[in-house]
């Protein structure tokens, strides 16, 4: 049948496949194309797997990602995670499962208990403000509301019930000071693996010992806390259980609201990397210990884990001056947008340098493309047209790849490439120019990159580009060229077009 001139996608022949098979095949230029399947670096396997859900009609997705500890603004580094799962939300959806995508919000935990000793101030009216801060960023970095954004204060119940099943399985006991904690040793004895998602050398760790903290070091292979009995320090955070007052550890919060919203299995659990261990390890050790699982499935199937994000090469420190949240960005005159696609160019399992030239870089990589994106809107003149197949297959492809960002940018800057050469040359009628538009807004489904808009464009530079045009108009020649310096000296270039002059970032 020859060499199909379509990347990453499997000949096969016969007639077009019946839309209830689950498998769509594409005829392009004679030949039958099927699709590769997606694939995925799985931590639990600790290999590239091919992704294949839960659900026996193989459409829905249950999606799980540790959301924010609601003590302080979110850093840059929480939302290169964030923007990840919503990645991978994105590009589920655009391949035609159906997700239910989770978030819990931690509105309990040990740095939130001193933050509201510090401020006096109740617990919900404290974590509230940040939690809507969160929601304000999250929303400005183009990421989807989750379906679900459960709260840890509003699943106490929930919590002490699974703390009770890992009770009654003997897997967890009552310290002599009130607390509950889970039994790594018991666990173990009953025939269970406790290190599936890390390596653990159990005799070089210090096994045995019992932390209450929510954070403990790395190297200790530790009892941890399901249930922390009320202590001065708690002031009135702290709700009644059968093993008395007290609140839940932050473990064991994530794993009751999982299960609550997806089940007792799901699909997909992401996170940093810096939670593997001991968080989601605890995850696993406490859901499956509970026995909340059918025979033969294990409590998530596949585990991602987004890389540390480095500011200025080094870790953040405030101390170092090299800390940012995103609004101390959007104070400098950066852009969510911005930051979304700096966050983007990296492959999520390696480990990302952020830096201000980098998010200068970001966004003359996006002017660049909004520029060849508005000259195929005046070419298209309004027409519409199907997508052409290149730039979906080839970004497709990529992605199907565990997420290859760096070739899906590789085919979007190509066809960057391509369109504007055909734009130099003057061959891109209305029908292919629409084409063109049309494939870019199927992958910007998953980019969400949107579009500048005029209104991005700060209004007093829209004055200045007006004033300049009268002047123009009335041949004051110097007082344009004025204008036109002043907004270079702003970071803005002005761009004639068939609909006249409009701005666009140098």
């Amino acid at each position: 049948m020859g060499t199909s001139p379509f990347p990453k996608m499997v000949m096969v022949r016969g007639p077009r496949c019946c839309r209830h098979c689950g498998i769509e095949i594409i005829r392009r230029e004679g030949y039958l194309y099927r699709p590769m399947a997606l694939r995925l670096f799985n931590t639990l396997s600790r290999s590239v797997q091919e992704f294949v859900p839960l659900d026996p009609a193989g459409r829905h997705v249950g999606l799980y990602c540790c959301g924010p500890t609601v003590y302080d603004f979110a850093h840059i580094g929480n939302f290169r995670t964030f923007v990840f799962a919503d990645l991978v939300r994105r590009y589920l959806q655009f391949k035609g499962f159906t997700v239910r995508h989770v978030m819990n919000i931690t509105d309990v935990e040990d740095r939130i208990i001193h933050r509201v000793g510090e401020t006096k101030m109740p617990l919900r009216e404290y974590t509230a403000q940040y939690e809507a801060a969160f929601f304000e960023d999250f929303q400005a970095l183009g990421c989807l509301r989750p379906h679900e954004t459960p709260h840890a204060t509003e699943h106490i119940a929930d919590i002490i019930s699974l703390i009770k099943k890992l009770t009654a399985r003997g897997l967890a006991y009552r310290a002599s000071d009130g607390s509950v904690y889970f039994s790594i040793e018991k666990y173990q004895a009953g025939g269970a693996r406790y290190g599936q998602l890390v390596n653990l050398n159990f005799e070089q760790m210090r096994p045995g010992q019992r932390v209450a903290s929510d954070n403990y070091a790395k190297e200790a292979v530790a009892d941890f806390a399901l249930w922390k009995a009320r202590a001065d320090v708690d002031g009135a955070v702290f709700w009644p259980s059968p093993w008395g007052e007290g609140r839940p550890g932050w473990h064991i919060e994530c794993s009751a609201m999982s299960m609550k919203m997806l089940g007792g299995s799901f699909d997909l659990h992401l996170g940093g990397e810096d939670l593997i261990f001991p968080h989601h390890e605890d995850e696993i050790a406490q859901s499956e210990g509970a026995g909340a699982q059918e025979a033969g499935r294990p409590f998530v199937k596949y585990w991602m884990h987004a890389a540390h994000l480095l500011a200025e090469g080094k870790k953040m420190s405030k101390s170092l001056g090299n800390f940012f949240t995103l609004r101390d960005l959007l104070r400098q005159g950066f852009t969510g947008r911005e930051m979304r696609y700096a966050v983007l160019s990296a492959h999520y399992r390696e480990s990302f340098n952020f830096t201000l030239d980098g998010l200068r870089g970001a966004r003359m990589a996006l002017a660049r493309l909004d520029e060849c994106l508005a000259k195929l809107r005046d070419a298209a003149g309004g027409s519409t047209a199907p997508a052409e197949d290149g730039l979906v297959a080839q970004f497709s492809a990529a992605l199907d790849e565990d997420f290859n960002i760096s070739g899906a940018w590789g085919a979007v800057f190509d066809w960057v490439r391509e369109n504007n050469r055909l734009l130099q040359l003057g061959q891109a009628d209305p029908a292919r120019a629409a084409a063109a538009l049309a494939a870019w807004e199927k992958i910007d489904s998953v980019l969400a990159l949107g579009r500048l808009e005029e209104s991005a464009v700060p209004a007093e530079l829209l004055a200045l580009l007006e004033e300049r045009q009268a002047a123009r108009k009335a041949r004051d020649f110097k007082r344009a060229d004025a204008i036109r310096d002043e907004l270079k000296a702003k970071g803005w270039g002005i761009e004639d077009t068939s609909k006249g002059a409009r701005l666009k970032r140098l």
